[in-house]
């Protein structure tokens, strides 16, 4: 017996992640930063947002799969090379940056989403990892 295929189309390419669906109603958004272990910056979870945004309202998904690139790490937490003195910085170049880290807002988006997110772990999940697999699962 050979396992189907499914066919993945982007629906768009962030920076840190990539957000694609099938044709019959399955989203996915893959947290795409392997050289880190799919680390967490504020930046990821802004596009993450967007995508679960924008699957929300296409009336065609069904579900979301929350994932990471690779099969090392599901996500191995907050990125600590951006990490400052007030929290992880969406400009960590700039001297005067604010520290934030809003993944608890993205733990609220998910548990309130009308569809289904199950989080596709291989790997680690550690850190904010961890909380949003349990939230999505």
């Amino acid at each position: 017996m050979t396992t189907p295929t499914v066919e993945w189309s982007t629906v768009r390419r962030y920076e840190d992640v990539d957000y694609s669906r099938t044709d019959d109603g399955i989203a996915k958004i893959t947290i795409c930063r392997p050289e880190v272990h799919n680390a967490f910056r504020p930046q990821t979870l802004i596009e993450i947002s967007e995508a679960l945004t924008h699957a929300r309202e296409d009336p065609s998904i069904g579900v979301i799969v929350l994932t990471g690139e690779g099969d090392k790490a599901f996500c191995s937490g907050g990125d600590q090379r951006v990490r400052g003195d007030t929290g992880y910085l969406t400009e960590p170049d700039r001297p005067d940056a604010v520290g934030r880290f809003h993944v608890t807002d993205l733990q609220v988006q998910i548990r309130r989403l009308p569809k289904p997110v199950v989080a596709m772990v291989a790997g680690y999940a550690i850190g904010a990892g961890t909380s949003c697999r349990s939230c999505a699962t």
